[in-house]
C-alpha cells in the first residue's frame, strides 16, 4: 500500500543506503533551482539515484491534501520525481492520491441545511432567484466555512485594486486555506453556483476577489505565471493533479479521459490560491481562464497556447 511521503522518508533515512541515495537525490533538486543547469554528467547520477530507488516506499508514496506538513510532505515527493520536471512541463503524475468520489459531490442544499437544523434556515428559501446568495447562506450555517471566508475576504480586499497594497501572497493563502479547511459540501456550493443572470454571475466571479488574486494591472504572459508555479511545490503539486485529472478526450461522454469527473472539479479547485489561480472571465458565461497572455511568446507560442488551452477551451473541465 501507498504510505505518504513524509513516513516514507522517516523509513529510508533509518537505512543506511536508502539514506544515501536520498541525499543524492537532495542535492539534485536543489541544484535545479540553480545557475547554469546541471550538465550531462549530473543529470545522470540523478537519473540512477531515483532508478536506485527500486521499489522503496519512497517511490511509491503520495500526499494527502489536508494534510497536516503538505509542503514537507510535497517537497519529498517532488525530491524523489525530480527528474519528471526536466525541461517539460506535463508533469505526469499527482503527488495527491485519494481523487473525488463522483456520488460525494451530489449532495442536495436542503439535506445539508436539514443536517445544520437549529439554527434559522428560513432565509435560504428566499434565494431561489440566486443560488450564489443561497450557497453563501449555506455557508453561513457552518461556523468553520463562515470564519474562513472572511478571513480570506478581508485579507483579499485591502487594497483591492491597487498593487501597493493587495498582498497576493497572503490572499492565496487565505483562499487555499479556505478550500482546503471547509467541507466540500459547502465550498463547491460556492464556486460552481448556477446562475441565470449577470447579478449572480457577478457574484460567484468575486467568489475569490479578483482584484488581488486573479488580476494584475497588466496581464502577464502564461509562460512566467508557469515559472511562478513550477518554482512552488505546492502550485507544482496542484498543477500536477489537474493535468492528470482534467484530461480532455474527445470520446468520452463528459470530456474527460478519466473517468471521474468530480475528480477533475476538485483538481481545479485546488489551483485556486496558487500563482495559476483560475476564474470566470465574465458574469455572463461559465468560461473560465487564467489571467494571462500568450502575445510575445515568440519560438514558444504552441507551449503558451497549450498552457492557456488546459482552461479556456478543455472540455473537460
Amino acid at each position: 500500500p501507498r504510505s505518504d511521503c513524509i513516513a516514507a522518508e522517516q523509513l529510508c533515512l533509518s537505512d543506511s543506503t536508502c539514506n544515501a541515495t536520498y541525499r543524492i537525490l537532495e542535492n539534485c533538486a536543489l541544484a535545479k533551482t540553480r545557475f547554469p543547469p546541471l550538465d550531462h554528467d549530473s543529470r545522470v547520477r540523478c537519473l540512477n539515484a531515483e532508478l536506485d530507488l527500486g521499489n522503496s516506499s519512497l517511490l511509491h508514496c503520495k500526499c494527502h491534501r489536508r494534510m497536516r506538513r503538505q509542503e514537507h510532505c510535497l517537497r519529498i515527493f517532488w525530491t524523489v520525481h525530480s527528474s519528471m520536471t526536466d525541461g517539460y512541463f506535463n508533469l505526469e503524475t499527482s503527488p495527491y492520491e485519494n481523487p473525488a468520489n463522483e456520488e460525494h459531490w451530489k449532495t442536495d442544499y436542503n439535506k445539508l441545511a436539514a443536517l445544520l437544523s437549529g439554527k434559522d434556515c428560513s432565509q435560504l428559501a428566499g434565494d431561489a432567484s440566486n443560488p450564489c446568495l443561497k450557497a453563501t447562506h449555506v455557508c453561513n450555517l457552518s461556523k468553520k466555512c463562515v470564519r474562513l471566508r472572511t478571513d480570506y475576504a478581508s485579507i483579499c480586499t485591502k487594497g483591492a485594486g491597487s498593487e501597493d497594497m493587495c498582498d497576493r501572497r497572503k490572499c492565496h493563502r487565505g483562499l487555499r486555506n479556505f478550500f482546503e479547511k471547509v467541507p466540500e459540501d459547502f465550498t463547491k456550493r460556492i464556486l460552481f453556483c448556477p446562475c441565470q443572470d449577470e447579478l449572480c454571475g457577478e457574484r460567484r466571479r468575486k467568489t475569490i476577489v479578483p482584484d488581488c488574486s486573479f488580476q494584475y494591472n497588466t496581464k502577464p504572459n502564461c509562460l512566467w505565471l508557469l515559472d511562478s508555479c513550477l518554482e512552488d511545490h505546492i502550485c507544482k503539486s496542484r498543477l500536477a493533479d489537474f493535468q492528470q485529472n482534467c484530461q480532455p478526450a474527445d470520446v468520452s461522454p463528459d470530456g474527460c479521459s478519466q473517468p471521474n469527473h468530480a475528480a477533475c472539479l476538485q483538481a481545479y479547485m485546488g489551483m485556486i490560491g496558487t500563482p495559476m489561480t483560475p476564474n470566470y472571465v465574465s458574469n455572463s458565461s461559465v468560461e473560465v481562464s487564467l489571467w494571462c497572455t500568450c502575445e510575445s511568446s515568440g519560438n514558444q507560442k504552441e507551449k503558451c497556447d497549450q498552457i492557456l488551452g488546459m482552461f479556456e477551451s478543455n472540455k473537460c473541465l
